[in-house]
């Protein structure tokens, strides 16, 4: 079964920007979300698979809500939960703001 993220051949999300960006990330939160996920992978808290799984599992109207760093915020907060680093809502993306 195909996933929201698996649109080869799909029309109709126009065109692609192909566009050089210079910026990693263009907000605060972005660079903290990488963090996170860079330390989380190095305490081998879940593996690259796993992340790319919980990233293709997320639900399609959010995913293709999402901002490419808001699928990993969602992404990470799943797989926290799911082993049990985090209890359900723990992690609010409100805070990754302040």
């Amino acid at each position: 079964m195909a996933r929201i993220n698996d649109v080869g051949g799909v029309e109709g999300f126009g065109p692609v920007d192909t566009a050089d960006d210079s910026e990693p990330f263009h907000a605060d939160w972005e660079a903290r979300v990488f963090g996170i996920w860079n330390a989380l992978r190095g305490q081998q808290i879940f593996n690259l698979n796993e992340f790319r799984d919980a990233i293709e599992s997320i639900p399609p109207r959010e995913y293709l809500a999402a901002s490419y760093y808001e699928r990993w915020f969602l992404a990470i907060s799943d797989l926290l939960e799911r082993k049990g680093v985090l209890e359900p809502g723990e992690l609010d993306r409100d805070e990754l703001d302040g």
